[in-house]
């Protein structure tokens, strides 16, 4: 048997809205620092693109139902999220073949947006109220 803790206890699933604001933030602080940085706004601007349509089809994902009650619909959202990120990455490869630079930046923005708006969802989550 193994003892109760804090990382196992079932919780409710948290609100989207908190990470989306601060993915997006992190976009918005971006543009002075590009403009101040010299570096090219179409790096930005597709990084940002990227985003709010990855973030676009996230909520048109959610949704769906998901569960034994709605396979179908499951199905549907676990194929979209794989599309979600296959399609961003497919993008930025393609444009990285054939402006590097240009790629780079719009990943590196991309991933940072990401991983701040994951980064703030595990902690919502780990720090919400029990279920």
């Amino acid at each position: 048997m193994q003892a109760p803790t804090a990382l196992m206890r079932p919780r409710a699933v948290p609100g989207r809205f908190v990470p989306f604001i601060a993915g997006g933030a992190l976009l918005v602080v971006a543009l002075p620092i590009f403009l101040v940085a010299g570096w090219s706004l179409k790096s930005w601007l597709l990084a940002a693109v990227l985003w709010a349509a990855s973030e676009g089809l996230g909520l048109m994902l959610a949704r769906l139902r998901v569960g034994m009650d709605n396979v179908g619909s499951s199905g549907v959202v676990a194929f979209g999220m794989m599309f979600r990120a296959i399609a961003v990455m497919v993008v930025l490869i393609a444009v990285a073949v054939s402006h590097p630079r240009l790629g780079l930046t719009a990943a590196l923005l991309y991933a940072l947006a990401y991983t701040l708006q994951l980064g703030v969802a595990l902690v919502t989550f780990f720090t919400g109220p029990a279920r």
